[in-house]
């Protein structure tokens, strides 16, 4: 028996990093998973592997026509939805607050706000008739606190994921449709090498030299991994979560839950020292 044995899901950015493992997860764990991205070539590749349930749909989520007619199609073709996860994210314009691009940061915005915003909306509807289904937003710690990404659109843009999530969760609670995020902390997927200007493929292979640079991020001595993102979403998309509502998951190895323990006790050593010498 697994987790999400014959729900209905749907995952957007689902061709690869944290969007991929979850398809391939949710599967694992018992779901038909209509997944959606823009790489066509890509995605009808990973049905093809993945089989009959796995279902892609070329979507664009900063594009509202695209994700009405995502939801439209899955509910047509399978009658219900039962979870959405709107993990479907980008880099956004680096660098200060004079020199950032008005219009990139716009963009930026429109894929990692508003295709959350899009999502629920469009699955809302059903859901509540439903009376029943568990709405999940990606959010990330650079929304909780500043100085975690190297993007302060990013971050803004995931402070407000956090806040509709918890919007949401509050109006659409009284219908039995739980809305929750996680924020992920340092993982190791292929954003990283878009934000510094890797397309395609080349970006999604950046994520395994991406995961040594970021083993000493946190205090758990590795970087996050796709799949620790993707088995959160199975929680909060299974019955297990029934009764949560409006939380935000960290999933972050404890990068933001303090000041880490051995560089704090070095400077502890070096303050003593300072101290000593000026004795």
């Amino acid at each position: 028996m697994g987790q999400l044995d014959n729900k209905i899901a749907i995952i957007t950015g689902g061709t690869s990093g944290i969007g991929l493992r979850s398809v391939e997860i949710f599967i694992e764990e018992g779901a038909t998973v209509v997944f959606a991205g823009r790489r066509e070539e890509e995605g009808n590749a990973i049905a093809d592997r993945l089989g009959e349930k796995a279902v892609f749909i070329k979507t664009d989520v900063s594009v509202e026509a695209d994700v009405k007619n995502m939801v439209d199609q899955t509910f047509e073709r399978f009658g219900r939805i039962d979870a959405l996860f709107n993990n479907a994210g980008g880099p956004a314009p680096v660098g200060s607050i004079e020199g950032v691009d008005y219009e990139n940061a716009m963009k930026a915005m429109e894929v990692l706000f508003g295709g959350v915003l899009l999502g629920i909306k469009h699955v809302a509807p059903i859901m509540k008739k439903q009376q029943a289904g568990s709405i999940i937003n990606n959010a990330s710690i650079a929304g909780h606190l500043a100085g975690y990404s190297t993007s302060m659109i990013y971050s803004a843009a995931k402070s407000a994921v956090l806040q509709l999530t918890r919007s949401a969760a509050m109006e659409l609670g009284e219908s039995n449709v739980r809305v929750n995020s996680i924020s992920p902390g340092a993982t190791a997927t292929g954003i990283f090498g878009k934000a510094l200007g890797l397309k395609g493929q080349a970006a999604d292979d950046s994520a395994v030299l991406a995961a040594k640079v970021l083993g000493g991020a946190q205090p758990i001595p590795r970087a996050g991994l796709p799949e620790d993102i993707a088995r959160a979403a199975v929680f909060f998309a299974s019955d297990h979560s029934s009764f949560v509502n409006a939380a935000d998951l960290v999933v972050d190895g404890g990068m933001i839950g303090g000041r880490h323990w051995t560089p704090h006790q070095e400077s502890v050593k070096a303050l003593g020292a300072a101290f000593k010498s000026g004795l």
